[in-house]
């Protein structure tokens, strides 16, 4: 396993990062197996983990983590992440200073650690402003409960605005973002890869496999079933025709090079410059040593080039459901004036 730069933080990560959102009772609810695949990853080189206050619902995704880094914790890097709803007081959720101080401590109470390597911003506030969040943030790092931060999600017009305010208040900068990357969705090459490399961020990129299409289990004829799990949070990701063509197109060019399709997929996402370390999420040791087995492959140019033809740089195949979608694209209220119109009458 080798490891790379985490941006400019002087961190070092390894290429595959272990993702954590499937311990619990949403993915792998048998803690003690969990642990396990967690030493397992830990042995076999990765040494960074990523988590969040939601994953498995109510924290139980940190604690199976404060389980497996009892006595090795100062080898790993420990990221985990703030935003999203721990309950149903609309307060105990976002990037506010009042949640981020509240939500900082109780992640470190379930991760039974005294620091956080990576504190980041699961998704965007648009009710919150980026002054606030940083604000908040920064003293976090002061105080030295957080030792770099970042952010998940953000559009590429967010990311520098974070930026000019760092620089404009006098703030901590953020250091990293977290964006959905695959060759199936490859929209953040245009914009977003370009941007974190010009502000020296690294990239943690998630969902390598596109939510498990990109292993060929599903197939068009005689594949595997979606599990109902998979079908909840990815109904129409999962049914997309454009991501079913595009999957049976790049299965013979893996064939022929030799590679299974995960393979060809993780080696995919590692080969681009601005990707730091590719977040992997197995939900068994089956599935984790199925992904070690090809951490050292490499893809030649002429393999890529196949890969641009089927889908080209820069674009995705289809929306991916568990993304961030700015409001103001999910409300048509918010888009016509008629319904300000109505309300101020």
């Amino acid at each position: 396993m080798r490891t790379r730069p985490l941006g400019r933080t002087g961190i070092q990560v390894s290429s595959y990062t272990l993702g954590t959102m499937k311990f619990g009772r949403f993915g792998n609810p048998d803690h003690d197996d969990c642990v396990r695949i967690i030493h397992r990853a830990l042995d076999s080189g990765i040494n960074t983990i990523d988590t969040a206050d939601v994953y498995g619902g109510d924290g139980e995704s940190e604690r199976i983590v404060a389980k497996a880094l009892r006595g090795r914790r100062d080898d790993v890097v420990v990221a985990t992440k703030f935003n999203g709803p721990m309950g149903p007081d609309p307060n105990r959720r976002g990037n506010s200073r009042r949640w981020i101080v509240s939500a900082v401590e109780a992640s470190l109470r379930r991760l039974d650690i005294d620091h956080i390597d990576l504190y980041q911003v699961h998704h965007p506030a648009p009710d919150t402003d980026i002054e606030e969040t940083l604000s908040a943030l920064t003293d976090l790092l002061r105080s030295g409960k957080v030792r770099a931060i970042g952010h998940s999600n953000l559009p590429p017009s967010e990311i520098v605005e974070a930026q000019w305010v760092s620089d404009h208040r006098g703030l901590a900068r953020f250091r990293t973002e977290q964006p959905h990357y695959s060759i199936l969705e490859r929209g953040v090459e245009r914009e977003i890869f370009p941007v974190c490399q010009r502000y020296g961020l690294g990239t943690l990129v998630w969902s390598p496999l596109s939510m498990g299409l990109l292993t060929g289990r599903y197939r068009r004829r005689g594949g595997e079933t979606a599990s109902d799990a998979l079908l909840h949070w990815a109904p129409k990701h999962i049914a997309d025709e454009r991501k079913r063509d595009a999957v049976e197109a790049l299965i013979p060019v893996a064939a022929q090079a030799g590679l299974s399709l995960t393979h060809l997929a993780m080696g995919f996402v590692l080969a681009h410059p601005a990707v730091s370390s590719a977040i992997i999420g197995p939900r068994t040791a089956e599935q984790l040593d199925d992904l070690l087995a090809g951490t050292a492959t490499g893809l030649s140019d002429d393999l890529l080039d196949q890969i641009d033809d089927i889908v080209p740089p820069g674009t995705d195949t289809g929306p991916i459901d568990v993304a961030y979608v700015p409001p103001h694209l999910q409300d048509a209220r918010l888009r016509r004036h008629a319904f300000h119109d109505r309300a101020a009458g």
